[in-house]
């Protein structure tokens, strides 16, 4: 992206600072969740123009005047408050981080799924496997234990995985269906919000979702609560297994926020399955944000961010790709691109494949 093509312009006096920054960043997080734990941020939003002072604040908590005070005082710092005659008032970073759902959902994913894990991110960049997972369970990958998760770690998973790709559903659905299809395989689908998405948009339309035993389980739950298990079936496979059955002669082959779930050769592979299931006039549409297609420097960042929550907590070897990584893997499997539409949703990019002609 052309915001990383040349140094920034800052002085040598605010880098230093940028630098302090990153080293007391574990500091800076936990103290902008407890500040939203406590509704600290939320307290002194409400106060309005005229702020909120120590005493107000501690009338309207169980916390002392110290623990207060504290976190006021790097909230002051970090640029999520300012304070006047001894008022604090919200700043502009405090009232994103309060109101803001991307940010929300973030700290949360971060907080609960990631955080103790990515103490290991040094051993897991150097083993190649997800040294960070085993604090939140026995598996090889986090996606076996997904249904498995405590419920307020696998509300925070699903929470972020789900506000990124739901925010793509309305301009995606009208694009999907301009082919007509009638049957749909939704790999790697979880919960299902895809597929009931499709049939509410389409009521002839039937759709298959491929995924492991857990998630399909929780799929096929909410199919029945809404009232389309006659249309949404399951398929029960493991991708990296290729002894494994692939769903045959679909229609449309769909692989949203799927792929970045795995290393460029299992990538390869599953491409390639996919590729001998479709039938020559089968489509494979894969949706994904790409860290150089995105518009603004913040999408890149938390983007590229993510990548490390798959090093240290998913798996140890997946990540958010370059566009052009993508690319050259959907070529090397026997695909072209069709179609190519960037700045969908949060971000998201849509190639829309086909098979090569022989």
């Amino acid at each position: 992206m052309s915001f990383y093509q040349s140094p920034k312009k800052i002085s040598a006096f605010e880098a230093k600072f940028e630098a302090q920054k990153i080293a007391f960043a574990p500091v800076s997080f936990q103290v902008a969740r407890c500040l939203s734990q406590f509704g600290i941020l939320k307290q002194v939003d409400d106060a309005g123009e005229n702020g909120i002072s120590l005493p107000q604040l501690m009338d309207c908590n169980e916390l002392s005047e110290y623990a207060i005070h504290v976190l006021l005082d790097m909230g002051l710092s970090m640029g999520l408050f300012w304070c006047k005659d001894d008022h604090y008032h919200l700043d502009k970073t405090g009232h994103f981080l309060l109101h803001d759902d991307m940010a929300s959902k973030n700290l949360n994913f971060i907080h609960d799924v990631c955080y103790q894990g990515l103490f290991e991110l040094e051993a897991s960049l150097k083993q190649g496997k997800a040294a960070g997972l085993k604090h939140l369970g026995d598996w090889e990958t986090i996606y076996p234990g997904l249904s498995q998760l405590p419920e307020q770690i696998k509300r925070s998973w699903f929470e972020f995985d789900h506000y990124y790709s739901d925010h793509a559903f309305d301009s995606l659905l009208p694009m999907i269906f301009k082919s007509k299809p009638e049957h749909i395989v939704d790999v790697g689908g979880n919960t299902g919000k895809w597929a009931f998405a499709c049939t509410s948009f389409d009521s002839k339309v039937n759709v298959t979702i491929m995924d492991l035993p857990g998630q399909l389980a929780v799929a096929m739950e909410n199919a029945r609560n809404n009232n389309v298990a006659d249309r949404v079936l399951p398929f029960e496979t493991d991708l990296l297994d290729e002894t494994k059955p692939f769903c045959q002669h679909a229609d449309l082959y769909w692989m949203s926020q799927f792929l970045d779930c795995f290393s460029k050769p299992q990538i390869i592979t599953i491409l390639k399955r996919t590729v001998a299931a479709m039938k020559p006039n089968s489509e494979l549409c894969i949706l994904e944000t790409y860290w150089d297609r995105q518009p603004y420097e913040a999408g890149a960042y938390c983007v590229n961010a993510t990548s490390l929550y798959f090093t240290a907590i998913a798996n140890g070897y997946s990540r958010m790709y370059h566009s052009k990584d993508m690319l050259k893997m959907i070529n090397e499997a026997g695909l072209y691109v069709d179609e190519d539409i960037d700045n969908i949703g949060l971000g998201h990019t849509l190639l829309r494949c086909k098979i090569k002609p022989i």
